[in-house]
């Protein structure tokens, strides 16, 4: 890892392997997308369109 000073700014220059790492790092602490049952997701499905509708 390797600074870089650029008008007065810092940057810093990873490796490839090491950028990798941190992004993997990083999704693995994202939540994950609740799953809605079919019977869940057609009440919001229209729901979303009831609102889309309003708005209109």
């Amino acid at each position: 890892m390797n600074t870089l000073t650029i008008e007065n700014k810092k940057y810093v220059v990873l490796s490839q392997k090491e950028y990798e790492d941190l992004r993997m790092k990083a999704v693995s602490k994202a939540i994950p997308a609740k799953k809605l049952s079919l019977k869940e997701g057609k009440k919001l499905a229209y729901k979303m369109i009831d609102k889309w509708a309003k708005g209109k």
